[in-house]
């Protein structure tokens, strides 16, 4: 059996291979569903299924009804033996502005011990890392089961092509155990297993009380105004210590796992000077984080100022985000989410709640055997620290898809994405010390799963 020592070693020769691989994925602007961007984001696949095939897979590539390709690679060593499925993505969303980011956002740059880029670390790294622990297998050996290498092209935008081939060829993506690779450490050198993912979905929220803008010296005070009922109806939902309220729904549960330390939690969310985390210090951060429903307003559409006039506003429009924690039914809450809406709609305003995107929350066992061997596989990676227990707020439906098709395997998140990565924004960035101890961890839970 390899020692953890050895896996160290082999995989820590590969970092200047690392940081090239990852350097040439992150090259390509992978946006799926960009036309402009369609000649990169086919050229990073490419570069994922050279790849697979270079590092001893047999691969093939699946054209999917969301116009990308999900590679399936697969080494076989035993018909008898349990099956690992291992998944990552090769698109990202975009870059945004790039004044917004100290070095272009397509260059992996080293600063201050990280590796700048977008997709470092969500997902290109976890991708990179998944090549790691091939190569580190193939110079090793020990591989205790058969493995099958999942990489699809657009999760960032709902992942529908993969949804649909998993309905059309589930046999494909059986296995014994699924290790997600889309999640990572509740910080820097902190072993974790995340055991739960908030679902959700999107509403638009349209309101509008007059047939056109009126003069707001004729009519100000009188005609109802549609953006101050659009934001006493969005106001209703946070009560005064600024926790969600949807009017029928629990928003009280606790998180039963790690705490999220305060201070730790508002350097993470890079919180101003002086503003204050939502709830009382009774509510953790990982209560309203991982254990209850939130709204986030994500978009909202009046008169910009710079076109302001003086005139009452017709109408107005928000683009809600709404979280569902594991233990709740996403389209329940979105519907009373919904009602809750429109039964705070002011001044007989006219109101219209569009939903969209709903998808379910997922929850797994941290006992089950995937779990507690991968567990011990992390720890061991970090020098025997003991592996906590996290949830997410952020959503992956892939989770949910697998667990309603294959019941029986258990499926696992982890990663090498922290808070510091700070995933989706300018600067991204990940600490390729966590590449290195994550793909130890994958190697040592491939060669021991079996035993």
């Amino acid at each position: 059996m390899t020692t953890p020592t050895a896996a160290r070693a082999s995989v820590e020769k590969q970092k200047s291979r690392i940081f090239s691989d990852l350097s040439e994925l992150c090259s390509f602007n992978s946006v799926h569903s960009v036309e402009e961007l369609k000649e990169e984001h086919t050229a990073a696949g490419d570069w994922v299924l050279a790849a697979l095939r270079e590092h001893g897979l047999d691969v093939t590539a699946y054209d999917t009804i969301d116009g990308t390709r999900t590679f399936i690679g697969t080494k076989v060593i035993d018909d008898s033996a349990p099956t690992v499925l291992l998944y990552s993505h090769y698109d990202v969303v975009p870059a945004g502005d790039p004044s917004a980011w100290t070095s272009d956002a397509f260059t992996l740059t080293e600063r201050d011990g990280r590796w700048y880029a977008r997709g470092a670390a969500d997902c290109k790294g976890n991708l990179v890392m998944h090549l790691a622990v091939l190569r580190t297998l193939s110079e090793i050996g020990g591989l205790s089961c058969n493995i099958k290498v999942v990489i699809e092209g657009s999760e960032e935008r709902g992942g529908a092509g993969l949804d649909a081939l998993i309905d059309e060829r589930p046999e494909l993506f059986a296995a014994d155990a699924i290790l997600i690779a889309d999640s990572g450490n509740a910080g820097v050198g902190v072993p974790t297993l995340t055991t739960s993912l908030r679902g959700g979905a999107l509403l638009n929220v349209k309101v509008d009380t007059l047939a056109t803008a009126v003069h707001s010296g004729s009519f100000g005070g009188a005609a109802p105004d549609a953006v101050a009922a659009l934001m006493r109806m969005l106001d209703s939902l946070r009560d005064e210590h600024g926790r969600t309220v949807i009017e029928g729904v629990d928003c009280t549960a606790k998180w039963q796992g790690m705490d999220y330390d305060r201070e730790t939690f508002r350097s993470d969310a890079g919180m101003l000077e002086g503003t204050q985390i939502m709830g009382t210090e009774e509510d953790s951060p990982a209560d309203m984080l991982w254990a209850r429903p939130a709204v986030s307003i994500i978009g909202f559409t009046s008169t910009p100022v710079s076109e302001a006039v003086n005139a009452v506003p017709a109408t107005a429009e928000a683009q809600l985000n709404l979280r569902v924690p594991a233990g709740l039914d996403s389209a329940e809450v979105t519907e009373a989410l919904k009602q809750h809406l429109i039964n705070h709609t002011p001044w007989g305003a006219h109101v219209d709640v569009t939903v969209f995107d709903v998808n379910s929350p997922f929850s797994t066992a941290p006992e089950s055997t995937t779990l507690s061997v991968l567990g011990e596989a992390l720890s061991a990676a970090y020098e025997g620290k003991e592996t906590v227990v996290i949830g997410s707020g952020g959503s992956i439906p892939l989770t949910s898809k697998l667990q309603e098709k294959f019941p029986e395997a258990e499926i696992a998140l982890f990663g090498v994405e922290e808070p510091s990565c700070t995933i989706h924004s300018p600067n991204e960035s990940v600490d390729p010390e966590e590449i290195l101890s994550i793909a130890v961890a994958e190697t040592l839970f491939l060669q021991n799963y079996a035993k």
